[in-house]
């Protein structure tokens, strides 16, 4: 499932269902910053569940939205089409990038895991 070609909102929408697993159209609308209309929220969950994105169920009086896409599956989406568009498909400039951006934030330990990582697709890459 490409989440790349949603709009600005329908991703901030994703990027709330994904948070909270689960929400209805109101506590997405007080989730989302400088919000639409209550009738604009609920047209673009429509639209979301039409486009495959979400489904819905009944919880009471009221349907509740969900990620038909797993987490997982939506940031290897959203990873590939990041490395795809802005990194020319090159995995070693997207580390570079994020090294670049979050160095100094990083302690000891995030470090050792990140380098047995590499370490481990070394070895696999044989």
């Amino acid at each position: 499932m490409n989440l790349a070609g949603l709009s600005r909102r329908e991703r901030q929408i994703m990027d709330i269902l994904y948070q909270k697993g689960k929400a209805s159209a109101s506590e997405v609308l007080a989730t989302l910053e400088d919000p639409p209309s209550y009738s604009a929220v609920r047209a673009m969950l429509r639209v979301l569940e039409q486009k495959g994105h979400i489904r819905h169920q009944a919880e009471g009086l009221r349907y509740v939205y969900l990620p038909i896409v797993t987490r997982e599956k939506a940031k290897r989406s959203a990873v590939k089409h990041l490395l795809d568009t802005f990194f020319s498909d090159s995995p070693e400039q997207v580390v570079a990038a994020l090294l670049d951006v979050s160095s100094r934030r990083l302690t000891r330990e995030e470090l050792d895991r990140m380098a047995a990582m590499i370490e481990r697709a070394r070895k696999e890459g044989k």
